[in-house]
């Protein structure tokens, strides 16, 4: 089938549908580029879609290179060492190519490019991002590969702090990407696993922001509807990951989840951070395995949102039972634990971890305030499986 190509302004400019990665060179251009560093996974860096599009650029007269030291948690040695790629190969802009450690990734080496102070020296604490020097970033085009974070419409990376075992977020308004790319078939290579991860993670932001106590509207209605199609997509796009529509449909909706959490996220992710921080865990993995327990916690806050959530989606049961009842089916059907324990995630750091997610900044914008002891509770039924 014919699928529509989206020129899109909001919240940067988007080229949705496929086939646009063959633009590339031209985008590189319009944005400044004539030396970008490709920043990407060493899974993914002699891919043929990354290849391919290194070869387009170089035949353009671009002089590209591939940086690939990113791993799955990115990491502030892996950002400092493709600083150092850039600087040394004088590269004036990054595309960040790949899921969302290497948009991650990318987004901060496009950051760092040029400025004088350390990456510490601008996480989003207080006024923090105001020490960065704009004329020091380089651009950035994002090329999302997987359907969960969103990243390309951020204007933060998350980045593990090794020696604080913590995540860490960078943020400045200028980090949102110049331009992206929404090319589903990009994804359709994406093994069945990290499909379903990464398409329950685009869930968590949506339904997150959805839950969120603010007011913002608009980020409400873009959280509603990304998840009527995430709904009607995402079984399909781990059923047969050759569904380009489905793929394309995912894509959108995980762009949709990062838009929509300008409202905020919640203990899902409060949560997930220091997990991942501590035992370099899947992101949407964690995000997939903690959110029943999540809404379950946070259930009498929520009520009303999860209701209308339940008849948007035309569920059997319109209450928040539905929902949870819902998210529990997607899991099993996706082979997804139902317990950290099976991910190998005990009980045993459960003061240090309730402690890291009390302090987490997704923790202000969750419906309750849960606090350290039950941020404790809730982790501790995770990883036992207690549905309270």
């Amino acid at each position: 089938m014919s699928l529509p190509n989206g020129d899109w302004n909001y919240p940067t400019a988007i080229k949705a549908g496929p086939g646009r990665i063959d633009a590339l060179p031209q985008y590189c251009r319009a944005a400044g580029m004539t030396a970008p560093l490709l920043v990407t996974d060493p899974g993914l860096s002699k891919q043929p879609m990354v290849l391919r599009a290194i070869e387009a650029c170089r035949a353009a007269g671009l002089r590209v290179a591939c940086f690939d030291g990113i791993k799955g948690n990115p990491t502030s040695g892996n950002v400092a060492d493709g600083v150092a790629v850039l600087r040394d190969g004088r590269h004036d802009g990054v595309i960040a190519f790949g899921g969302g450690s290497a948009l991650d990734a990318g987004k901060a080496i496009a950051l760092m490019a040029h400025q004088t102070g350390a990456l510490w020296d601008y996480e989003d604490v207080g006024s923090q991002f105001e020490r960065v020097d704009v004329a020091a970033m380089v651009p950035v085009i994002a090329v999302p590969t997987t359907s969960g974070t969103g990243s390309e419409v951020g204007r933060a990376s998350v980045i593990t702090d090794e020696t604080a075992h913590r995540k860490r977020f960078i943020f400045h308004p200028k980090m949102l990407p110049g331009l992206v790319i929404l090319d589903p078939e990009l994804t359709v290579g994406l093994p069945v696993h990290l499909t379903a991860a990464t398409g329950m993670d685009a869930l968590s932001h949506n339904l997150e922001a959805y839950c969120a106590p603010g007011f913002h509207p608009m980020a409400s209605g873009i959280a509603l509807e990304a998840m009527r199609l995430i709904s009607l997509y995402l079984p399909r796009a781990v059923e047969n990951g050759q569904d380009l529509e489905a793929r394309y449909y995912m894509l959108v909706a995980s762009a949709m989840g990062a838009t929509a959490f300008q409202r905020g996220l919640g203990a899902m992710h409060a949560l997930a951070h220091p997990l991942g921080a501590r035992y370099d865990a899947h992101h949407g993995l964690l995000n997939a395995i903690l959110m029943p327990y999540v809404l379950q916690a946070n259930r009498e806050a929520i009520e009303a949102p999860l209701s209308r959530l339940a008849r948007h989606l035309r569920l059997p049961d319109e209450s928040s039972q539905g929902v949870i009842d819902w998210v529990l089916d997607l899991r099993r059907r996706f082979g997804i634990a139902h317990t950290l324990a099976e991910i190998d995630i005990h009980a045993d750091a459960a003061a240090v971890v309730s402690e890291e997610a009390a302090a987490d900044p997704s923790a202000a914008s969750n419906p309750v305030d849960l606090g350290a002891a039950r941020y404790r509770t809730l982790f501790e039924d995770a990883v036992h499986g207690r549905m309270r």
